[in-house]
């Protein structure tokens, strides 16, 4: 049996693996200590050392952080993968199932927004098909507010902009 900190190492790489696109944070916690299986500190720590480790990606979104699955946790994983007993596999590929069109939703339209030197808000909105992007747009604003309800808009209505935005440069 793995060590307790491995075993969840091992977890994070095969849920990552199972799933079609990046996970987040939330979804990651809610799955672990849903399941009781760690605390969220412990989670934490394990997600910072396969990144320190560089066997998964993070990348920042406004509210949350998105994990991937890189070629190297890939290949750790097939190496260790026989460490994760079934039943737990099974849980993972069940979790998989039943969030797979929120992972989908959530993943395919990001918005996100920081602060420009000038001191304003630039809102920076993606909408991606398979992790590749399909339209990058990136926005400047006067205020947070603004930039908040871009990127709440953004995820409602990034497919009929992206559709209008197109239709509109090809006449």
């Amino acid at each position: 049996m793995a060590e307790p900190i491995t075993l969840y190492k091992l977890m994070i790489l095969y849920m990552l693996e199972q799933s079609e696109a990046p996970l987040t944070n939330t979804l990651l916690s809610d799955f672990f200590l849903g399941k009781d299986y760690t605390t969220y500190f412990t989670l934490q720590e394990a997600l910072h050392e396969l990144n320190e480790a560089q066997f998964i990606h993070q990348e920042a979104l406004h509210n949350n952080i998105q994990y991937d699955i890189t070629p190297a946790g890939r290949e750790s994983l097939q190496f260790f993968e026989n460490k994760i007993n079934s039943a737990i596999k099974s849980d993972i590929r069940q979790f998989i199932i039943d969030h797979k069109i929120p992972i989908i939703d959530m993943v395919s339209a990001i918005a996100d927004f920081y602060v420009t030197p000038e001191k304003k808000y630039a809102v920076h909105c993606q909408l991606r098909e398979k992790s590749i992007p399909q339209l990058d747009l990136t926005l400047n604003v006067m205020n947070r507010e603004q930039a908040e309800a871009i990127c709440a808009n953004w995820n409602e209505q990034a497919d009929e902009i992206y559709m209008m935005l197109f239709d509109r440069l090809l006449k």
